[in-house]
């Protein structure tokens, strides 16, 4: 009896370091994007979750564009297992099998959701609000922009800076003027026409949000076509920035997350994408990165609620069809490079 009752005992104490050896080893692997916005979603998402879990996360930055790329490149084999990607390139991910359904009965924060916030099928959700508009130095542009045609004026020329195509202001900026010009989604010429000289004298077509950042500290740019959440936070540190939502509208943005097919934590990135969905947890990322958040019960600062759109900003700004702009995105691109960018 002993003897049996030790073995059971150290089977036992075997089995629970087995287990606790498995728990420790637990790694979640996020695509998600650079600079304060990674920051923000460490202080916010990463922390809770991992004191809730005792799982690691380890970070792959880059843009919307690279992550679906790289969810692409290994289609069913990710190496990812949970991505922040604009909705356009959710949409691309999805309509190629690439992404796992959520399963709301795993999400308990799913009620607490905006219904726009739901991609088709849920095959990703929308974890938070943004936009793409003017951004500017209070310091040297005295009087604040009120159309997307003040980032045309001669006195600015070669004080600007847009992004390229790749990234989505570059296209979303593209889709604002080409409305504004009379084109629509299925000619983006006059879009095109009108870019070109701005693009040309453009201190930089950047790729990645946080190049902006070091433009605006080095006095090389007074406007920016970027997005007001970065320019919250550059402001809390210290920049005289503001932002400007321009009478033609603003671009609506909905940064997405998901799960890519061949994750083998699809447990455990249900639980990261419910901890992002979290009220106290959506008000820590917004509060810290001016973003709106998508959780129903979240309630901002003044501060923050100044840079967010809101109000008639809000009511005028373009929200894109997703799986529209998943299609005429690569058309798009060949005409920017082979029109834009000769």
């Amino acid at each position: 009896m002993k003897s049996n009752s030790f073995l059971s005992a150290a089977t036992a104490i075997a089995a629970l370091v087995s287990a606790t050896s498995i728990a420790a080893a637990d790694e979640l692997v996020l695509g998600a994007f650079g600079g304060s916005f990674a920051d923000n979603v460490t202080a916010c998402y990463v922390e809770p979750f991992k004191a809730a879990t005792g799982a690691d996360v380890v970070m792959k930055l880059g843009s919307s564009s690279q992550h679906a790329a790289a969810v692409r490149a290994t289609a069913g084999q990710s190496d990812m297992d949970v991505v922040f990607a604009d909705d356009a390139f959710a949409v691309q991910m999805a309509n190629e099998g690439l992404l796992v359904q959520l399963d709301r009965a795993k999400l308990s924060n799913a009620p607490e959701i905006i219904d726009g916030a739901w991609g088709k099928d849920d095959a990703y959700v929308a974890a938070m609000l943004g936009a793409t508009t003017i951004i500017y130095n209070k310091e040297k542009v005295t009087t604040p922009p009120t159309s997307w045609n003040d980032l045309f004026d001669p006195k600015y020329e070669g004080r600007v800076t847009i992004g390229d195509i790749s990234g989505t202001t570059g296209w979303q900026f593209l889709a604002a003027l080409n409305k504004m010009e009379g084109g629509s989604l299925d000619d983006i010429t006059p879009g095109i026409e009108k870019i070109k000289p701005l693009a040309k004298s453009s201190v930089l077509l950047y790729s990645q949000a946080d190049q902006v950042v070091a433009l605006f500290e080095r006095g090389e740019i007074d406007m920016a076509v970027w997005y007001p959440d970065r320019a919250g936070v550059a402001a809390a540190n210290g920049l005289p920035l503001a932002a400007a939502y321009p009478a033609e509208g603003a671009v609506g943005i909905r940064p997405t997350i998901s799960i890519p097919k061949g994750t083998k934590q699809e447990e455990l990135a249900h639980k990261f994408i419910d901890t992002i969905l979290d009220a106290d947890n959506q008000k820590c990322f917004s509060e810290k990165q001016f973003i709106g958040p998508v959780n129903k019960n979240v309630v901002l600062s003044d501060e923050v609620s100044a840079i967010v759109p809101a109000g008639e900003a809000l009511d005028k700004m373009l929200f894109l069809d997703p799986a529209e702009m998943a299609e005429k995105l690569p058309e798009w691109t060949r005409r920017w490079q082979r029109e834009v960018l000769r």
